[in-house]
């Protein structure tokens, strides 16, 4: 087939179904630079100028549309997740089983690699009770909550905190300070009389656990936990 009998050929089907050429982006945006450039550089063509702002615009549009998305389809994808953690962590009928299935089971469903539960005490933990349960109970010292939690800086701190483990982490965590890197920290009133205590997650991975992420599901979390406590402890 000649040029001429090809762009013959071209022009009808153009004319017939011009969508061809007005839903192809890149081919509209050649168009209108060649027609900027058939017009000399002297002259300004708002169409085009309109069109590239549109453009950039609707770009923008259709990145915010795929962060809502993904932001929604997250937060649904964590809610289901807390529930699930609920709903297993009130399954047990025995305190001691109440405390082993958070390092278990529920660690699982949250995709966590360590749980422990921090409780404050003036008399010496040394028993039995703390051997069996040392996997997830940690005691320490009146104050020791409040101080991990500020890590050093003033004011009180927030009831759910998102960080990167800090140096005295082994006091919680033992030998698994080595490879613990960031840790979520929820403070639990446990009731009038009694001293706080605090509920800790700890990730492998250093970026787990981010200070920018929300708190909402883990504020939730913790409430449910506190409170099934108060009744253990009642």
């Amino acid at each position: 087939m000649s040029d001429t009998a090809f762009a013959t050929e071209l022009r009808t089907k153009i004319i017939n179904d011009p969508d061809v050429i007005l839903e192809d982006h890149d081919l509209m945006r050649a168009l209108i630079s060649a027609n900027e450039r058939a017009m000399g550089a002297n002259i300004v063509d708002l169409r085009g100028v309109a069109m590239e702002r549109l453009e950039r615009r609707l770009d923008r549009l259709e990145d915010t549309h795929r962060s809502v998305i993904a932001a929604a389809y997250e937060n649904l994808a964590g809610t289901n997740q807390i529930h699930r953690a609920v709903l297993r962590m009130l399954d047990p009928t025995e305190f001691e089983s109440f405390l082993k299935n958070l390092g278990t089971e529920v660690a699982d469903i949250l995709r966590v690699d360590s749980v422990k539960l921090v409780l404050e005490t003036e008399q010496d933990a040394e028993d039995a009770a703390l051997r069996r349960l040392g996997d997830v109970l940690c005691v320490a010292e009146p104050g020791f909550v409040e101080e991990y939690m500020r890590a050093g800086k003033g004011g009180q701190a927030r009831p759910v905190v998102l960080r990167q483990t800090m140096p005295q982490a082994e006091t919680i965590y033992g030998e698994a300070s080595t490879w613990v890197r960031s840790e979520a920290l929820m403070r639990l009133d446990l009731g009038e009389g009694r001293l706080p205590g605090m509920l800790v997650m700890g990730a492998e991975d250093p970026h787990q656990f981010k200070p920018s992420q929300g708190t909402d599901l883990l504020a939730f979390f913790a409430g449910v936990f506190e409170r099934a406590m108060r009744r253990w402890l009642a």
